[in-house]
């Protein structure tokens, strides 16, 4: 299995992905044209755990040039708890360390038990002072 940066040409398949690996239910559906907007504006941000042609995993490393934030942690349900997920959160704070970053925040919906687990065994605590505020542009 290797790490990798997401290749214009399979964005379909990481939105398959999403729909079967990662929590979809209260969030915006997620268009080819955000992600392809997301990969044009920053090609790094990206990156795929490819396991022989076939996606396994994903995360978004967001830079802004002042937070690092980390969206769309998502492993095959038939490959969790074999470190995958672990290897993509490593391989997103050692880009951010590279980029200058100083402090991470990772997006984990409050009723997504099943990946609270991987965000504490990687150092990760919830920050019960701050709300996050939404409003959809339409």
């Amino acid at each position: 299995m290797i790490l990798r940066p997401a290749h214009v040409g399979e964005l379909p398949r990481v939105l398959a992905f999403w729909q079967a690996a990662a929590e979809n239910g209260s969030r915006p559906v997620d268009t080819l044209a955000a992600v392809e907007a997301l990969v044009a504006r920053d090609p790094s941000a990206l990156i795929i755990a490819d396991d022989g042609g076939e996606i396994v995993g994903t995360v978004i490393a967001g830079w802004d040039g002042w937070r690092c934030h980390l969206y769309r942690l998502a492993v095959a349900p038939w490959r969790r708890r074999e470190g995958i997920g672990g290897r993509l959160i490593a391989a997103a704070e050692e880009r951010f360390r590279e980029l200058g970053g100083t402090r991470v925040d990772a997006m984990v919906l409050d009723d997504n038990a099943t990946a609270h687990g991987i965000w504490a065994a990687r150092g990760y605590r919830q920050q019960g002072e701050w709300s996050r505020w939404v409003k959809p542009l339409a």
